[in-house]
């Protein structure tokens, strides 16, 4: 069995940095940006805005420089639409997964025996030793709804294992 390292893996994930890749990575953050202010109007007192962002707001990873700068600009998003938002009675957070039992590294073109290395390195970095279940990302989402969240205000939830330890 080959040791596997990062180096390995920076390939499949690395993407060029061109103009085109960026301006799709920043689209995370400003379509964030323009849904919330596109559904302002429908927002009653006591609304709660919860922005997806990612540990990779927080963990610098080879090949996500772009991606990461968005997420990261995705967390302060929840911090300023709250200063903005909280006289109208609005709330905004963030939750930032970290891995997520999901199809997605299924759809990036790997062999089986690389998506199972992949996978396999990506829960070595875990100290829990696991992905989430995306039911486990739906109850953090379902508590910063909730009125057992009604103090908390431009906050973020990683909900990633331990892995940004």
């Amino acid at each position: 069995m080959t040791r596997t390292t990062l180096d390995s893996f920076t390939p499949v994930f690395a993407q060029a940095c061109t103009a085109a890749s960026a301006a799709e990575r920043l689209g995370s953050m400003k379509g964030a940006f323009f849904t919330v202010h596109k559904a302002l109007p429908l927002f009653a007192p006591g609304a709660t805005v919860v922005l997806n962002a990612s540990i990779n707001a927080h963990k610098g990873m080879p090949g996500t420089t772009v991606y990461g700068a968005t997420k990261a600009a995705v967390v302060n998003l929840a911090k300023t639409l709250s200063a903005d938002l909280i006289g109208r009675g609005i709330r905004v957070n963030a939750i930032s997964p970290g891995p997520v039992e999901s199809a997605l590294l299924g759809r990036i073109g790997m062999s089986a025996e690389e998506l199972k290395q992949t996978h396999d390195w990506i829960t070595s970095q875990v100290p829990l030793k696991r992905f989430a279940k995306p039911e486990e990302i739906a109850e953090a989402v379902l508590y910063l709804c909730s009125s057992a969240s009604s103090y908390v205000v431009g906050a973020e939830i990683v909900i990633d294992g331990g892995m940004t330890l």
